[in-house]
């Protein structure tokens, strides 16, 4: 229980996702990035909780974002031009040159001229909030429900034997001395 307490914190805290600069500098400028920036496929997450696994060109970005920290870039710069555009000086960056390779001509064109302001990771805890509450409510109803089942089930405490639990024991004897006679 003691290590439960204690490696909670840390596992909230925990950093979201994973990247292969190594300066100090350059990873908090991608964390700070990647947590403005929202995810291709999911755009309820931002890029920074978005796996390979869940959408690939994400990850892509993720080191197409990685690259211009790399080449010196701040991150109000690189969100800017997230938005607005790289412009043709990233058509030789590797991922650049992947999605062409690769057909995706719309995820170059959006990276040359930007994403336009749904990039940006805006997070809306409406849909959140409802989901929560009407689990919640669910829930509670569900409980009201099976208790108020329970009840109506629960035999009385002392049950009086009715005439056809009388007769059915009667019989069930019956039977058993008919078999024991027989054998």
């Amino acid at each position: 229980m003691v290590g439960f307490c204690i490696l909670l914190p840390s596992l909230l805290f925990a950093q979201k996702t994973t990247t292969n600069l190594k300066e100090e500098g350059q990873i908090q400028t991608f964390l700070k990035v990647t947590e403005q920036i929202r995810c291709i496929c999911l755009p309820s997450l931002p890029i920074q909780s978005c796996s390979f696994n869940m959408c690939a060109a994400s990850s892509y970005l993720k080191t197409f974002i990685e690259n211009r920290i790399k080449d010196g870039m701040k991150e109000e710069e690189i969100i800017s031009k997230m938005e607005n555009g790289f412009g043709d000086s990233v058509l030789k960056d590797p991922i650049v040159v992947m999605f062409q390779e690769n057909g995706n001509q719309g995820m170059v064109d959006s990276i040359v001229y930007g994403f336009g302001p749904k990039i940006l990771a805006q997070p809306d805890g409406t849909w959140i909030n409802f989901t929560l509450f009407a689990l919640g409510a669910f829930g509670l109803f569900g409980i009201y429900k099976f208790g108020t089942r329970k009840k109506k089930e629960t035999p009385e405490a002392n049950p009086k034997p009715s005439s056809d639990q009388k007769s059915t024991t009667e019989q069930i004897k019956n039977r058993i001395r008919k078999f024991e006679e027989e054998t």
